[in-house]
C-alpha cells in the first residue's frame, strides 16, 4: 500500500496526465466539430495540362519544375479502378512532384467513370487502343522516340499486356524504354479474398453485366472493403482517438478519399477480365490474347522493375511474385519493400524507400 508521501510525490505527475488527456479531449471535440464541417484537402493539384480526354481515357502532362529535364519521358498509367491522385495527393507527399523535381517529363493516362454507352469497351480498347494512343502522343509532344512506363496495380497489368506486343503494334508511337509495375498480379489464384468473392460456382458475371451494364463502382469498393472487414470501423475509432492531431487527420482524409473513389468498369472489360484472369488464370499459365494476338510476357526486353509491398492485402506478394521469371529482359528487378498497396506509393515508407530508389533506377537508364 503506498504511503501518504508516496502519493502526494506522484501528484504532480497524476495531475499533468490528466491536463493533458483534458486537452486532447477538448481539442478532439473542437476538431470534430472542424472536421464534419470542413471539405478535404484538394488533391491531384500539381500543374498540369489535358492533351486527350476521350471517353473514359484522359492523358495529361505536368508542367516542368526543373530547367532540365531526362530525356527519355515517363508515363505513369494508373489502374481502372481507381482515380489518379494517388500519385498526386498534396505538396511534399506527391510522386509526381518527386519526380518532376528529379528531373523527369512526367504525364499520366488515368481514367474517368465509363458512361452507359461505353459498357462496350473491352480489353482490347485499353491494350490495343487508348495505351498506344497516349504513347503516341508523348512521342509526338517530346519529341522522343523513346517512354518510359510505370503500371500501378492493374494499371501494371494493361502495361505488361501492351509492352508484350508493342513490338507488332502498328499504331507506332513510342518505342519502350523502360518498363516499372507496382503491386501487379499475374498469378491470379494467389488473390484468395478476391477468389472467393468471383468463385464462378456462386458469382455470375454474365448475369451482373447483361442486367446493369458496367461494373457499379460501390460493388468493387465492397469487395475491396471486405477484404478487411474490420479495417473501416478500427480506423473510424482510431481517427476519433486521433482528432487532435492535425497531420493524423489531414493524412486519414486524403487516403479515405482515395480508397472510397472507386470508378466503375466498362461491362464487358470485366467480363472479360474476370473470366481470363480471375477464373482461367490465362496470364500465368501463358495462354492469354488481346484482341486474338498472344502475349507472351517473355516478349518484353526493356530493362524492368518490380516493386510489392510486404504487406500488401490487395495484390499479396504471392500473386505478384512470379511475374520477374516470366518477363525476357536480361536487365530486370523485384523490390520487396515494407509497406501496403497503398502506402508503398503514397504513405510514408514511400517517400523514404520507394521513390529514392525508383528516381534512381529510371535515372541512369533514361539519359
Amino acid at each position: 500500500m503506498a504511503t501518504a508521501p508516496d502519493l502526494f510525490a506522484s501528484a504532480p505527475d497524476l495531475f499533468a496526465t490528466a491536463q493533458t488527456e483534458f486537452e486532447r479531449a477538448f481539442t478532439r471535440n473542437l476538431k470534430g466539430l472542424e472536421y464534419l464541417a470542413s471539405p478535404g484537402p484538394a488533391l491531384g493539384c500539381t500543374a498540369k495540362d489535358v492533351l486527350i480526354e476521350r471517353g473514359t481515357m484522359r492523358l495529361s502532362r505536368y508542367r516542368p519544375r526543373t530547367d532540365e529535364v531526362y530525356r527519355v519521358p515517363l508515363l505513369l498509367v494508373m489502374a481502372t479502378t481507381n482515380r489518379g491522385y494517388i500519385f498526386d495527393m498534396v505538396p511534399g507527399q506527391s510522386l509526381v512532384e518527386y519526380l518532376l523535381d528529379a528531373g523527369f517529363d512526367v504525364f499520366m493516362l488515368d481514367w474517368h467513370p465509363p458512361r452507359p454507352d461505353e459498357k462496350t469497351l473491352t480489353l482490347e480498347s485499353y491494350v490495343l487502343d487508348f495505351l498506344p494512343a497516349a504513347v503516341a502522343r508523348v512521342a509526338a509532344e517530346t519529341g522522343e522516340p523513346d517512354v518510359s512506363v510505370i503500371g500501378y496495380c492493374f494499371g501494371g497489368v494493361l502495361s505488361l499486356l501492351w509492352a508484350a506486343l508493342e513490338r507488332r503494334d502498328e499504331k507506332g508511337g513510342g518505342r519502350l524504354a523502360n518498363l516499372v509495375t507496382f503491386t501487379t498480379p499475374v498469378d491470379f489464384s494467389a488473390m484468395e479474398m478476391f477468389q472467393a468473392w468471383a468463385d464462378r460456382r456462386f458469382f455470375d458475371v454474365d448475369r451482373l453485366v447483361d442486367t446493369v451494364g458496367n461494373c457499379p463502382g460501390e460493388y468493387l469498393y465492397t469487395a475491396f472493403d471486405m477484404l478487411r472487414p474490420g479495417a473501416r470501423v478500427a480506423g473510424q475509432i482510431r481517427l476519433y482517438d486521433k482528432l487532435w492531431d492535425d497531420e493524423f487527420v489531414k493524412s486519414f482524409r486524403m487516403f479515405d478519399r482515395w480508397a472510397s473513389d472507386v470508378l466503375p468498369l466498362a461491362g464487358e472489360y470485366f467480363r472479360q477480365t474476370t473470366r481470363s484472369l480471375m477464373w482461367e488464370n490465362r496470364l500465368l499459365d501463358g495462354t492469354m490474347t488481346v484482341g486474338g494476338r498472344a502475349v507472351d510476357l517473355a516478349a518484353i526486353t526493356a530493362p524492368f522493375l518490380h516493386v510489392a509491398a510486404e504487406h500488401d492485402h490487395i495484390v499479396p506478394t504471392a500473386a505478384s511474385a512470379p511475374l520477374i521469371g516470366m518477363i525476357g529482359s536480361a536487365d530486370k528487378e523485384e523490390v520487396v519493400l515494407k509497406g501496403g498497396h497503398v502506402s508503398l506509393v503514397a504513405g510514408g515508407n514511400a517517400i523514404r524507400r520507394l521513390w529514392p530508389r525508383l528516381a534512381h533506377w529510371l535515372g541512369t537508364r533514361s539519359t
